[in-house]
């Protein structure tokens, strides 16, 4: 489905780090290793603190903008499916992880390329920036534990 206005885009943004908090959640809950239960507690705070974010942008943004037209945009290109993620093992968190994050990096950057709005642009790339920490974050530390694997 494309994402055709402002009001859409926003939706989805919002709905997009809503799930990617939702699989943050489960993963806090089964995650066993100590360090990595701090990261993605980290990861989560994170999420929902752009939710929180995107959602004061989209109240404080919606009288003029909503109707605002976008073009090249589409929710397929950015969703993650959630079947079986319930029977997801912990060695596959990290994965999943940095899945989500360059998902929703490239969503926001790609996003930040086609909005008109000077101030929601610099909220997006702000969340794009934050999500490339993470993803290096995520890189090393799956690096660490393939090298402690292998030795």
């Amino acid at each position: 489905m494309a994402l055709g206005t402002f009001g859409e885009v926003m939706g989805f943004a919002a709905e997009m780090v809503k799930q990617t908090e939702t699989i943050y959640k489960m993963i806090v809950q089964r995650v066993e290793d100590p360090s990595l239960k701090d990261l993605f507690q980290a990861l989560l705070e994170e999420e929902q603190k752009n939710l929180s974010q995107i959602e004061k942008t989209r109240r404080e943004n919606v009288t003029e903008m909503i109707l605002e037209p976008i073009t090249g945009l589409h929710q397929e290109d950015y969703l993650m499916g959630m079947e079986g993620m319930d029977r997801v093992q912990e060695g596959d968190f990290l994965k999943i992880a940095l899945r989500l994050e360059e998902q929703e990096q490239r969503f926001f950057n790609d996003v930040s390329d086609r909005l008109p709005f000077p101030e929601v642009v610099r909220i997006f790339r702000k969340i794009a920036q934050k999500k490339g920490k993470s993803i290096d974050k995520l890189k090393a530390i799956g690096l660490n534990q393939s090298l402690s694997q292998s030795i």
